[in-house]
């Protein structure tokens, strides 16, 4: 089975691996698609993304549980990318419950959802190392 996960996987942290192997191990082959560093940048403000697209492509191509990884500019691309690909199952963070028209359920059959890793988020780590550097230096 084909299983595929989407997301921007700017600073990789552990709710990130969970969800990673999770979603591996519903399959035998896992594709993760990443929004390109101008996408990241237009979702998420100026300040993001703080690793390259192709520092995030090469963090997640070197996990156990990553087969392959692919990178996309709009909606457009990652529709495309589900279209030509076919997953068999579609893995989104629980905040995204409620989102019933997302792109997955329109282009893949089984969506799944997993639940976040209480305190694991790239904003918390990047709010936490801002705080930190205030902190130094004051």
């Amino acid at each position: 089975m084909r299983v595929m996960v989407n997301g921007t996987f700017d600073i990789i942290h552990r709710g990130h691996i969970e969800m990673l192997n999770y979603a591996r191990s519903l399959g035998t082959f896992l594709l993760v698609a990443i929004d390109t560093d101008r996408r990241v940048k237009e979702l998420k403000g100026d300040t993001r993304p703080v690793n390259s697209q192709e520092d995030r492509k090469f963090y997640l191509q070197n996990l156990r549980s990553v087969d392959t990884v692919r990178l996309f500019d709009s909606q457009e691309e990652l529709i495309e990318i589900m279209k030509g690909w076919q997953p068999d199952v579609y893995v989104k963070g629980s905040d995204w419950k409620h989102d019933k028209k997302s792109t997955a359920h329109q282009y893949c059959n089984n969506v799944i959802y997993f639940d976040r890793i209480s305190g694991y988020s790239s904003t918390n780590i990047i709010s936490r190392c801002s705080s930190m550097d205030r902190i130094e230096h004051s």
